[in-house]
């Protein structure tokens, strides 16, 4: 059984963690294996947005200790650098939206997957947890950078501390995720929400998705200043020609993302 199961549907590459008897909780290979594949989705521009996800009762429980704890195995420092580090760098510099649907418990690295996707709506049993703290380890995978400037740093520290669980409507409400739906739903409406922004200017969406990025370093000044720049580069894309002849010619636009 692949660890990582791909597909490319209207325009989405789809990416589901298929560990199921583990709860998704990542080996080495795995966490490789989404690596390329998210690599995949970078460098083909069939793909429009990304859709991560996973399959059966949860989305991910982290780490599966029973390789961080294997003597023969690789050790912590090289799994946070060479499996959750680059997961991270590339959820964030993929100039594609990623949408993440969270079914069932998102806990350790799993969680902050979930958190550094660009849209995350989570089923409403769904649940997040700081876990690291409950067996002596610090938060890793981004969470320390990511949660406090979603939730506030008494908030991000109380959860990391505590390791309490959030379950999904909880964490719509304090700005940790974008949307809490019913589990029925979530699949439909997460991947439809993936659906939607693979048919927009994806073009366009990409440097807004730069200029988010960037907004955590850049004073005032220098982010008025990439705004001007990129919005320079928005302009000479097919899809605001696209997007203005639409609008001109009272018509629906047919976006390329180019």
């Amino acid at each position: 059984m692949n660890n990582i199961d791909f597909r490319i549907e209207n325009g989405v590459g789809i990416i589901t963690l298929n560990r199921p008897e583990k709860f998704n909780s990542f080996v080495r290979q795995m966490a490789l294996d989404l690596q390329a594949r998210l690599d995949e989705c970078e460098s083909n521009s069939e793909v429009r947005a990304i859709y991560l996800t996973g399959e059966g009762k949860a989305f991910c429980a982290g780490q599966d200790l029973a390789e961080a704890i294997d003597p023969n195995q690789t050790e912590l420092p090289k799994i946070v650098e060479e499996h959750y580090n680059p997961i991270i760098e590339r959820l964030r510099k993929i100039e594609k939206p990623i949408v993440c649907g969270v079914n069932g418990v998102a806990a350790g690295a799993g969680a902050n997957i979930a958190l550094a996707c660009d849209i995350t709506v989570a089923g409403s049993s769904s649940a997040f947890i700081q876990a690291f703290s409950k067996i002596g380890l610090i938060p890793d995978s981004g969470g320390t950078f990511y949660l406090p400037r979603l939730v506030g740093m008494q908030k991000a520290a109380a959860l990391m501390f505590l390791g309490d669980k959030v379950m999904a409507e909880e964490a719509e409400k304090m700005g940790m995720i974008y949307q809490a739906v019913a589990d029925e739903s979530l699949q439909e409406t997460a991947l439809g929400i993936a659906q939607k922004l693979a048919k927009m200017p994806t073009k366009g969406i990409g440097l807004t998705k730069r200029l988010l990025n960037e907004s955590y370093n850049n004073t005032l000044s220098e982010q008025l200043k990439l705004e001007g720049e990129l919005q320079n580069e928005a302009g000479q894309s097919y899809d605001y020609q696209e997007g203005v002849n639409a609008f001109l010619e009272k018509r629906k636009p047919v976006f390329k993302g180019e």
